[in-house]
């Protein structure tokens, strides 16, 4: 009833499996947020550039959510319940 040891060829083919398997995820992550981003079109698949330009973006739409919410307040609407 005991499962035989995996030799050591085999711990390595799936270690590398693994390890493939965890960079395709990040890769597909990379490529998920780069279609949101708006401008990443084209830009090639630059790790980096990828999160630069989601800092940007991320930045931008807080400042604008902050706009709105002050104008609301200044509008006389109540504000408190809104969540982020």
């Amino acid at each position: 009833s005991e499962k035989p040891r995996l030799t050591e060829q085999e711990k390595k083919n799936n270690h590398i499996a693994s390890e493939q398997k965890r960079r395709q995820a990040i890769r597909d992550g990379f490529d998920r947020l780069a279609s949101i981003v708006p401008g990443m079109e084209g830009q090639g698949r630059s790790e980096a550039v990828v999160l630069e330009a989601t800092i940007k973006f991320m930045r931008s739409k807080i400042s604008e959510r902050k706009a709105l919410v002050e104008a609301a307040k200044e509008a006389g609407i109540d504000t408190s319940t809104w969540e982020l």
